[in-house]
């Protein structure tokens, strides 16, 4: 089940917003919106706004006032989106960010799905899994876990996102405190925020751990004739969770037919001696995982 708000922000003079601003505020288009000096005392201070690489004092007129230590906008729009700063003479004393929340305009617009953008995965029951983010016009992600990361509260803990080639790629390393020998009954709650150049994303997904378990190939050990049949010994990934006892695994094997190069599947490690390669691969039984990538095909011999 995935929970989502989208905001869309221009950045003007943030080409190549490559990291997350620390002071944001978000303003719907048209809507009133003040910005405060923060460090700001009784002195005058001087606004200041980042455009093209330079940063020039703001132009103030009926829809831009300054009151004290706050720039006061009567409409929020295009043409004043991006960084403020603050000063006091040479002294930067705070900057902000000023963003657009276009939840109406993407929502309006077709196209990208927003539940395919991001997918996670736990090789096991451990404390760890992983995420990957697919959405390529962004160029900074992070993930929180957690509903104070939903809220947008100061507390959660984010975690960059590792970019994982020029596609716009993005992997995470996460970790959960989910205990693997009871039964899930709290939800983990991932909460992913992208920007580029233009535009802010927020998502928020929610899902059980087993959920997302899908185990690493597994691995085949040996084939050993048993009269008409072949018997395959099959270890499980070393990723997986132990004891091995506890957390078992289901195996498919698919094999080829020497005479006619007919494919079968089995759920039993028992399985027909003519045969000319094998592969296999597990899930965990009792949750009914997703199935692990197929092992390599493995050549029969005897």
């Amino acid at each position: 089940m995935w929970i989502f708000g989208i905001v869309l922000i221009s950045l003007s003079g943030a080409d190549g917003l490559t990291s997350f601003p620390d002071h944001l505020v978000v303003a719907a288009k048209g809507d009133p919106v003040t910005l405060t000096c923060r460090g700001h005392s009784d002195g005058n201070v001087t606004w200041k706004f980042a455009e093209d690489g330079k940063v020039e004092n703001v132009e103030f007129g009926e829809n831009v006032q300054q009151k004290g230590g706050k720039l006061v906008f009567g409409e929020a729009g295009d043409p004043m989106v991006g960084e403020y700063s603050c000063w006091s003479g040479v002294q930067n004393l705070s900057s902000v960010y000023l963003l657009l929340d276009a939840q109406e305009e993407e929502e309006d617009e077709e196209g990208e799905d927003l539940d395919s953008l991001i997918s996670c995965r736990a090789n096991s029951y451990d404390c760890n899994f992983n995420c990957n983010w697919t959405g390529s016009d962004y160029t900074a992600v992070r993930l929180g876990l957690g509903d104070e990361c939903s809220t947008g509260e100061k507390r959660c803990e984010w975690v960059n996102g590792r970019e994982a080639g020029p596609d716009g790629r993005f992997q995470f390393e996460m970790s959960h405190s989910v205990s693997p020998y009871a039964e899930e009954s709290t939800m983990l709650e991932v909460t992913a925020e992208a920007i580029s150049d233009s535009y802010y994303l927020k998502t928020t997904k929610r899902f059980y751990l087993r959920d997302i378990v899908q185990p690493d190939s597994p691995e085949i050990v040996r084939c050993q004739e048993v009269g008409q049949d072949l018997s395959v010994s099959i270890d499980p990934p070393a990723s997986w969770s132990t004891p091995h006892s506890f957390f078992s695994l289901q195996h498919e094997i698919e094999y080829v037919y020497k005479d006619n190069g007919m494919h079968e599947t089995s759920l039993s490690t028992l399985i027909p001696k003519r045969i000319s390669q094998l592969r296999v691969r597990s899930r965990d039984p009792l949750v009914l995982s997703a199935w692990s990538q197929w092992s390599p095909w493995k050549n029969v011999t005897y």
